[in-house]
């Protein structure tokens, strides 16, 4: 069942109130008997990484990642030259 939120009007105290989604809301507070209202809030529901549904329910079918092939070892006198940067000028135009 969701946990709502109220607020009352007249007092300002804030409620948790589980419910069911079919239930009517709240409309007295039950401290003052002001008029309560619903409000809204943030989740904190975050997901991040792979997650549960990516490893636990996600379907297999043509979705998995292929593994690259392993990189060629270079010998260091090749590593070297690759390293260096060659500057080219821009080509003159004949405008």
């Amino acid at each position: 069942m969701p946990i709502y939120e109220y607020v009352c009007k007249k007092c300002n105290k804030q409620l948790e109130i589980i419910q069911k989604i079919t239930a009517k809301p709240l409309t007295t507070c039950p401290d003052c008997k002001g008029q309560l209202k619903k409000i809204l809030s943030n989740t904190t529901f975050i997901l991040k990484g792979t997650g549960w549904y990516a490893t636990d329910y996600a379907s297999n079918k043509g979705n998995t990642p292929k593994a690259s092939p392993p990189e060629k070892k270079k010998d260091s006198s090749a590593a070297s030259t690759e390293t260096t940067t060659k500057i080219k000028e821009p080509a003159v135009t004949g405008r």
